[in-house]
């Protein structure tokens, strides 16, 4: 498979089949699944980054133990809509990937979803800093996740 168009994942997606949503970071992955029929987006579990090597054979036990179809990944822009060195380290993750997995994944922009989740457990869930360190990534991977789900849903093809 290949990086694709976010607007090309349903018809690339086999079906009943999940997405798994990816929010990188340079220190955990926080991983958000969809249900089989790409409405809803759940927070699964943080993966503590170590190797490549040690991180995609995480990914691919999930992939296989999941039913996944295909990857969503965070693409962090700039506020301008530019890339920088962090969108640049998530499209070589993808391309690195993409030699371990036969799955079509797409990038999606992630401004402001860690903030926006942050928001969220600070004033809604009055969360210590403690309790959000350890939620938070998958947590913004729900919320990028979510945002594709709607993109797909909103734009059917």
């Amino acid at each position: 498979m290949a990086v694709i168009n976010p607007a090309e994942m349903k018809t690339a997606l086999p079906p009943g089949e999940r997405i798994l949503g990816l929010d990188l970071g340079s220190k955990t992955i926080g991983l958000a699944i969809s249900d089989s029929g790409l409405a809803v987006s759940s927070p699964l579990e943080t993966i503590r980054r170590t190797k490549f090597t040690a991180d995609a054979a995480a990914l691919i036990a999930l992939i296989a133990e999941r039913e996944i179809g295909g990857l969503v990944l965070g693409l962090p822009k700039n506020m301008d809509g530019s890339e920088g060195p962090r969108a640049q380290s998530t499209r070589q993750f993808a391309t690195n990937l993409l030699e371990k997995v036969d799955l079509p994944i797409a990038l999606w922009d992630e401004r402001l979803s860690t903030a926006e989740v942050e928001r969220v457990l600070i004033d809604e869930a009055d969360m210590t800093r403690k309790r959000r360190g350890e939620v938070i990534d998958k947590m913004a991977a729900s919320v990028i996740l979510q945002g594709f789900l709607d993109f797909l849903r909103h734009n059917q093809i």
